[in-house]
Order: C-alpha cells, then sequence, then structure tokens
C-alpha cells in the first residue's frame, strides 16, 4: 500500500496524531481537493505543492518558496519511483489548490 507523507515521515500531524494538538494538523493531511493524487489520502502523496506543511521541523511556505526542498526530499523521490510515468504532474496538482 501506498504510504501517505505523514505515514513516510512518521510526523504525528495528521488527525489524531501524536503530534496534533502540539503542532496542530498538518494541510497536507486536510488538504481534500487533491485527495486520490498518487493514491494518497488528501495531499498526503502530492505535499510538495501544499503551502504551510512542517519539514524537519522547520515551516516551508508557499509552493515557490520550498520546491527546492521538496525535490531533494527522501519521500518525494520514493513517491515519483513508485508512480513512475502514472505520478500527477505537478501543474495539476497545483490548479487543484488554487
Amino acid at each position: 500500500m501506498a504510504k501517505n507523507c505523514w505515514e513516510f515521515k512518521q510526523c504525528g500531524r495528521q488527525p489524531g496524531g501524536h503530534k496534533e494538538h502540539e503542532l496542530g494538523v498538518c494541510p497536507a493531511a486536510a488538504e481534500r481537493r487533491t485527495d486520490g493524487i498518487n493514491r494518497g489520502k488528501n495531499a498526503g502523496r502530492c505535499c510538495w505543492a501544499i503551502a504551510g506543511t512542517l519539514c524537519k521541523g522547520e515551516l516551508q511556505g508557499v509552493f515557490a518558496q520550498k520546491v527546492g526542498n521538496c525535490m531533494k526530499c527522501d519521500f518525494f523521490s520514493q513517491v515519483a519511483q513508485e508512480e513512475g510515468r502514472g505520478a500527477a504532474k505537478l501543474v495539476d496538482v497545483l490548479k487543484r489548490v488554487r
């Protein structure tokens, strides 16, 4: 089964997660407009397109500010490998969240 970012990174910011009360629910875990993209729940497998996520405890801003970090992420690489040619195109994901 395809893992979502919060499962892969074990950040605990999904609804009911161990860090939800301390840090809040991650925007990727709450973004329903992208549900199903790359076989993920909400934006769990396209988190790089969602503003306001945390990575390594640091707030990542809007897409233009965070994309460089995301492209180096081990989770981003895994999703790209798992989805292959079937991976959602970034421009299509961004259209859904704008």
